[in-house]
């Protein structure tokens, strides 16, 4: 199973040097996979989330491939409806090729009504554009001739059943975010139920799970995945393997800004895990 990290690409102490630092001590713990969010105009809805300044992640993925050598590099996730999905394709593409095919394209719906009006995209159309873009990479990316890529992973994003049933229908890794371990277990079933009606095989799983330690165990129900102590987190990761996860991402962020001033805590918990990694 890989693993891989979430890095904050955003927020006061996101500089390129920060940037730097993240993708080499990542990629010197040993970690799979490096993968950036996404969003476009920091409106205020975005920017409690995810304050400014943001930096745009294929750009600065194509950055970051030039500085690392085996780590791969992917979104979590590409907000499908902010661009065209012939650009998407274009650049992935190069993006993909320029890495020597380490790319992994994670998209979402997205859920910011002020950046979508700030972009001048329609709230209400998003699932129906996130299908549009699923398909027109598929079919860019046959054309080997001009695109060049290959099939680049794909993995969809979201915890809801219609991101289930999206993952499904293309038959791409499915990529929930941030969940608790009671939550994913009654969620499973809900997938297999999805492609049984749909008449079609169980997708992978590609989680993206909360990592934060902490010195005595959480006892909570709510407790979320990748949360809690060493062998707690373990544990978590352990149980996804078994369900079918492919991937584990972990996502050392927890939601204050002014953590990205100060990674070093982020990397001691990440180097944790990586000293006991299955």
């Amino acid at each position: 199973m890989r693993i891989g990290v979430n890095v904050p690409n955003f927020g006061p102490g996101a500089t390129p040097d920060n940037l730097a630092r993240w993708a080499k001590t990542s990629e010197g713990l040993g970690f799979d996979l490096l993968m950036l969010s996404d969003h476009v105009a920091i409106t205020s809805d975005v920017a409690k989330q995810y304050p400014a300044p943001f930096y745009e992640p294929v750009t600065t993925l194509a950055w970051l491939a030039g500085i690392t050598t085996r780590i791969h590099l992917g979104t979590t996730v590409l907000i499908a409806p902010y661009r065209h999905p012939l650009l998407v394709a274009r650049m992935a593409a190069n993006l993909h090729q320029l890495s020597g095919g380490r790319l992994v394209v994670g998209v979402g719906v997205g859920w910011a009504r002020e950046e979508f009006a700030a972009l001048d995209v329609p709230f209400n159309r998003r699932g129906a554009l996130t299908d549009e873009l699923l398909r027109t990479l598929r079919t860019a990316w046959a054309d080997e001739a001009d695109y060049g890529s290959g099939r680049i992973p794909i993995w969809v994003g979201g915890n809801s059943d219609a991101a289930i049933r999206r993952a499904v229908r293309f038959g791409s890794p499915w990529h929930p975010l941030r969940f608790t371990m009671s939550w994913f277990r009654e969620a499973l079933p809900r997938l297999r139920n999805i492609a049984d009606e749909l008449e079609l095989p169980l997708p992978e799983l590609a989680p993206r799970i909360y990592l934060r330690l902490t010195e005595k165990p959480i006892d909570d129900p709510d407790r979320r995945a990748g949360e809690g102590t060493l062998e707690q987190v373990l544990e978590d990761i352990e149980e996804l393997r078994r369900a079918g996860a492919e991937t584990v991402l972990l996502d050392p962020y927890h939601g204050d800004p002014e953590e990205t001033l100060r990674p070093e805590a982020a990397w001691q918990a990440l180097a944790t895990v990586a000293a006991h990694r299955p």
